[in-house]
């Protein structure tokens, strides 16, 4: 696949498919005269400032335009996508969509899946891929430059592998998120003013996570060691830990795996 490829967005207005071309944008991976987006909303505001990105409104448009087509839609819109591909590179962004279901629904067999989380928009996504055998090494070269604008992307030897992903990774902040409710819950109950309790938690959980990155041991060493020093931190993650903490999180990963895998 040659890098002059044009690259089409269907649903290039929508949260995701926003931040993949804002991103292969401002990171010159495509140059605008090679990027074109559907909306049923015309233009809109995102691509204000690169007025050479063609904007559509119909799919099969943009199919006859695009090299490379990306589904950015939502799961249930896709039995209602009327494209016909031609075996051109499809790259789905879609949850609880297999590869086959894909390719019997937009007419070809060069489908790669994929699953971002919500950190694209910020560049930090974790942006795992998984391509079906009829995909060339070429292919994968260039999917793996477009996914990686976002964030860090990473080919996967199974499908399997992206359904589970799609659970654990693909949740993107929604996990800190849960987290960060539950701490703020309790230092509001505490009486400390909301704007030091927000401060306070996301200065805590931002802080540590950045630490955790930049060590790169397993995250279990510093939960062990604090636990050894056995201060204040140790009686909270004793306390969490026999109420069943990893329990809780594990059985919210397996349900969301199901969802995720549609019980294939």
């Amino acid at each position: 696949m040659s890098q002059d490829a044009v690259i089409g967005i269907i649903g290039g207005h929508g949260w995701m498919g926003r931040s993949l071309g804002m991103a292969l944008l401002e990171q010159n991976v495509v140059s605008p005269e090679r990027l074109v987006i559907s909306s049923r909303s015309g233009r809109g505001e995102a691509y204000r400032d690169w007025p050479d990105v063609r904007c559509v409104k119909d799919s099969r448009a943009l199919v006859a335009l695009a090299d490379v087509i990306v589904l950015s839609v939502r799961p249930e819109d896709l039995a209602s996508l009327d494209i016909e591909a031609d075996d051109k590179l499809v790259i789905s962004l879609l949850a609880m969509a297999s590869l086959q279901e894909v390719a019997s629904q937009v007419g070809s067999h060069r489908v790669v899946r994929a699953m971002p989380n919500a950190a694209a928009e910020i560049r930090r996504a974790y942006f795992p891929w998984y391509a079906s055998s009829q995909v060339s090494a070429a292919d994968k070269r260039l999917v793996h430059a477009l996914l990686a604008s976002c964030g860090t992307a990473r080919e996967l030897p199974a499908e399997r592998d992206l359904d589970y992903l799609t659970a654990l990774s693909g949740a993107g902040p929604a996990y800190p998120a849960l987290l960060a409710q539950s701490m703020l819950e309790h230092a509001r109950g505490m009486g400390l003013s909301d704007e030091i309790a927000r401060e306070a938690v996301m200065q805590t959980l931002v802080g540590g996570s950045l630490l955790l990155e930049k060590l790169g041991t397993d995250p279990g060493d510093m939960v062990e060691r604090l636990i050894a020093y056995d201060g204040t931190t140790a009686k909270g993650l004793r306390t969490m830990m026999d109420e069943g903490i990893a329990q809780a999180i594990h059985s919210g990963l397996d349900a969301a795996h199901r969802a995720a895998s549609g019980s294939r």
